[in-house]
């Protein structure tokens, strides 16, 4: 059995801080597979039937298991889920619940009480760095190309026909089960073209016709597929200045192998690694962060920079993908430092083995891997 080791240890700190734990993610990003491999774990499987006339009485099933660790999978297919959660977490502390769901915990009605203050919530994103090396797999070019789900990315071949079953299978468990959804065809249209468009600026209007919906239902899938973690919904960073795009979101898929697939990149060619890459870089954010607050900017003269991570009273953090340092524009950076001159600068490139500094105009730029990276952050 692979131990995910980077996953292991952020789910070992959730349980030391509270005794409801919530993983979510997408479909076969590895849930079940991770919660298994927890040491001194009872597992229920929540599709099963039988488990759920079990858990029909909440204190009569936790009182058998008043010490330990218990896993609730897929525990959103209970009718109440939230009530064995709220029990759980008031009642019995010293029973230690990993529960485990497609999305957040607010993202279904069938959700009365989202815990908050009760629970410590962990994202399992597609496959990080730590976890190629755990599987036994680093060449970057094979994670870009078949992308982060476990079962796609140990595949002996490219598995092309998974890719089209793991959208029926989304839609038909996760997005219309909980979220009861009409017009299949036009969802699936929808989720076609965000696809094929990753990293793109997204305008609702566009997707309209060819979806044959209006611009408020494109709007509201949108929303479904931010909560259920298929896409990222990236908001401009903005002083609100009459030169920057204010309100226009980035949309980027969450997943390398699932831009590939539709794209046909098979395999991809040197111009469309940058592109992947950049995704890849996201989703390392993403994993080690836990957290979806990261932006990006753009003026109205085209200059944008990737991402930016930014809270209150604290200077922007500008990072810039390349797929080759040598290959890096400076244009971007400069015109965002122009008008956001403090803050620290990143360009996370695939060839950087070693840091190094440069200076664009006034600013000093960090050139790192995409370790570096995330080392620089946490």
């Amino acid at each position: 059995m692979v131990r995910r080791h980077f996953w292991l240890r952020k789910l070992e700190d959730a349980l030391g801080r509270r005794s409801v734990v919530w993983i979510s993610g997408v479909r076969r990003v590895g849930k079940t597979f991770l919660c298994r491999s927890l040491p001194g774990v009872e597992y229920f499987d929540c599709e099963i039937p039988r488990v759920r006339r079990s858990l029909e009485d909440p204190e009569g099933f936790l009182s058998l298991h008043r010490k330990g660790r218990v896993v609730l999978d897929e525990v959103h297919r209970l009718p109440a889920p939230s009530e064995i959660l709220k029990v759980a977490a008031d009642h019995l502390p010293d029973v230690k619940i990993i529960a485990t769901g497609f999305s957040t915990l607010g993202a279904s009605t069938r959700f009365k009480d989202t815990l908050v203050g009760r629970k410590a919530e962990v994202w399992l994103t597609p496959l990080t760095r730590a976890d190629m090396e755990d599987f036994g797999e680093t060449r970057i070019e094979h994670r870009l190309e078949r992308g982060g789900l476990p079962p796609f990315f140990l595949a002996d071949d490219l598995p092309e026909r998974e890719f089209q079953e793991w959208m029926d299978a989304c839609w038909a468990k996760d997005i219309q089960e909980i979220f009861r959804l009409e017009r299949k065809r036009s969802f699936e249209r929808f989720l076609d073209l965000l696809f094929l468009q990753s990293g793109g600026i997204f305008e609702a209007t566009s997707f309209a016709r060819p979806c044959e919906v209006s611009r408020t239902t494109i709007t509201n899938y949108l929303a479904v597929l931010e909560a259920t973690f298929v896409v990222h919904v990236l908001r401009p960073f903005t002083s609100r200045a009459a030169a920057e795009i204010v309100s226009a979101p980035k949309v980027y898929a969450f997943d390398t192998g699932f831009v590939a697939y539709h794209r046909g990149w098979h395999p991809p060619r040197p111009d469309d690694l940058g592109l992947l890459w950049e995704h890849f870089v996201l989703n390392e954010i993403h994993a080690n962060l836990q957290s979806r607050d990261v932006r990006y900017w753009r003026d109205k003269r085209g200059h944008e920079v990737d991402f930016v991570l930014a809270k209150p009273a604290r200077k922007p953090i500008a990072i810039e993908c390349t797929w080759s340092a040598d290959e890096y524009d400076p244009g971007n950076l400069k015109a965002f430092r122009g008008r956001y001159p403090e803050g620290k600068s990143f360009v996370v490139a695939h060839d950087v083995s070693r840091p190094f500094e440069r200076r664009i105009g006034e600013t000093a730029v960090r050139f790192v891997s995409l370790a570096g990276l995330i080392e620089a952050l946490v």
